[in-house]
């Protein structure tokens, strides 16, 4: 009897190390294999619970953010084999996992039985929090960060309130725990810098920056992003031959992504050329699968359509998100039948996922294939396996408007196994609007003003449609209804590059004076895409 325990026992080790060993990679394939093993070997049901098998087994499924089975291990481990270590792994796997209100009621959970917290806890919780916009009960989780002295001495768990507070907008909490913490790291200040950017000024933040003690490459990154996005730029060009020559840091593939992204917002396309010209200099034609999808993102929502089509070509290994991002940018250029064309190409190399038939329906709703976009919308179940998502029925009324089929759209909200949002019902509205539907028009808008009463761009089309049908006394009774609330509608704002900077001005104001000429971004050609033709 006493040798079974002891090779039961030497085994459970042995399961241990691989468990571990597995979840270091993290490799669920094998995980679950060792699982099984161990389940069906009878080892599980015969290990004692001190043998912290099934501890093992938890981490492994957490670091592979599956948070289902994780939690099923967890449930299976005695109260009494579970420790701090163990109820943090799983919340952070929660977090990780897109779940973080279940993050919060394992913390609650957790307080309630008397099992301690560390720093880590912590830093799980506040995550949590940020994700969900949960101010207040971040800051009870800063009260209690407080009361177990962890804000002298756990820079980590400070880090993760300051920016909690930050993703919340709270700037003056955020200070006021950067201000108390008794060391500082370069962590600390770069999450500073960013909320500063993000919620009071670019000149705030450049002041933050100078006050650094120490800046690594986010930080560069982060005020860099800030100047791009606010169209300066000039100053932007200057800050990173600063970093690049100056100090002698560099773009890695997470900091080319941000600053691309940031020329994709601001339509900086000048600044995207120079990025892409340093990652062919830095990687060579065959780039980071990351960093050439943005590239395709950036110039395609920039207006050089061709320029995204030859990053494209180039790349010899494309994943999911490279082809939702070069169909979406033949999308939204009206190239809705190229678009169907790479599809049947991208099958072969890649699995469609759910973005893909978003960017498929936008395809087909704004080139006009009415009949396209219902077969791929009636297949995405049978055929693809993929639950039609709220902005699948978005873009399938959306596609059913444009063409004037305002019964079937509505045909399909109404058969909507959830509750329709404010981007499917607003679709309707703005068909209605079209096509002249007053009727439906009215009745949309009283659901979307149950819905969302603050917004005021319904009152304003509906205003729109009735002056254009010659019945001003009726617009002029919705526009009353604005007065009388004191809600004003806010001016739209266009923008765009003269002499390396971002003029903008809103509607109404001339702040600029008119250009003669604006440098082309890029051009129509042809495009080849392996052995196919396709008019980009």
């Amino acid at each position: 009897m006493v040798e079974c325990t002891r090779h039961i026992s030497s085994l459970a080790r042995h399961y241990r190390a691989l468990l571990r060993s597995a979840a270091r990679h993290p490799d669920l394939g094998v995980g679950q294999k060792l699982h099984a093993t161990a389940i069906t070997s009878g080892l599980l049901a015969l290990s004692a619970p001190n043998s912290f098998l099934r501890n093992t087994v938890l981490h492994l499924y957490a670091a592979c953010c599956n948070s289902y089975f994780a939690r099923k291990v967890f449930d299976e481990i005695p109260r009494s084999h579970k420790d701090t270590v163990d109820w943090t792994t799983l919340m952070t796997c929660y977090t990780r996992d897109g779940l973080p209100r279940e993050t919060l009621n394992l913390f609650i959970t957790m307080r309630s039985i008397g099992v301690p917290v560390d720093e880590i806890t912590l830093v799980s919780f506040f995550c949590a929090c940020a994700k969900l916009g949960d101010e207040w009960l971040g800051y009870q989780g800063y009260v209690c960060l407080v009361k177990m002295g962890f804000c002298y001495n756990s820079m980590k768990a400070c880090n993760a309130a300051m920016s909690m507070y930050a993703k919340c907008g709270l700037m003056r909490e955020a200070r006021r725990v950067f201000d108390e913490m008794s060391e500082r790291s370069a962590v600390s200040w770069t999450v500073l810098l960013d909320a500063v950017i993000k919620w009071e000024c670019l000149e705030s933040g450049r002041r933050v920056f100078d006050e650094m003690p120490e800046r690594n490459e986010i930080a560069w990154t982060k005020m860099i992003t800030g100047y791009v996005e606010n169209g300066c730029a000039g100053e932007a060009f200057k800050m990173l031959k600063e970093m690049l020559f100056d100090h002698g840091l560099d773009l890695n593939f997470v900091t080319l992504c941000s600053l691309l992204s940031a020329c994709t917002r601001s339509g900086d396309v000048m600044m995207g050329r120079w990025l892409h010209l340093h990652s062919v200099k830095m990687m060579g034609i065959q780039m980071d699968v990351m960093v050439a999808t943005s590239l395709i993102d950036m110039y395609a929502k920039c207006g050089g359509i061709a320029a995204a089509c030859r990053v494209f070509k180039a790349m010899h290994h494309r994943n999911v998100a490279m082809w939702n991002a070069m169909l979406n940018g033949l999308a939204v250029h009206g190239k809705g039948s190229v678009v169907l064309d790479m599809f049947d190409q991208m099958v072969m190399e890649v699995n469609p996922d759910d973005v893909t038939f978003t960017v498929l329906l936008n395809a087909c709703s704004h080139s006009g294939l009415v009949d396209q976009g219902r077969v791929f919308f009636s297949n995405l179940e049978c055929r693809y396996g993929i639950k039609p998502s709220m902005e699948h029925y978005a873009c399938m009324v959306d596609l059913l408007g444009r063409a004037g089929h305002l019964e079937e759209a509505e045909t399909i909200i109404m058969g909507m196994p959830m509750q329709p949002n404010e981007f499917v019902l607003g679709s309707l509205l703005g068909s209605c609007i079209v096509h002249r539907k007053l009727e439906l028009g009215e009745r949309v808008m009283q659901e979307l003003l149950q819905i969302y009463p603050q917004n005021v761009e319904y009152h304003v089309l509906l205003s729109n449609m009735y002056a254009s049908v010659g019945k001003p006394e009726k617009a002029d009774s919705f526009r009353g209804v604005l007065k009388m609330r004191g809600i004003r509608r806010v001016p739209g704002m266009s923008s765009v590059h003269f002499g390396g900077k971002i003029g903008r001005s809103t509607a109404g104001e001339k702040s600029y004076p008119p250009i003669r000429s604006i440098p082309r971004v890029g051009g129509i050609e042809d495009v080849k895409f392996s052995n196919t033709s396709y008019q980009a």
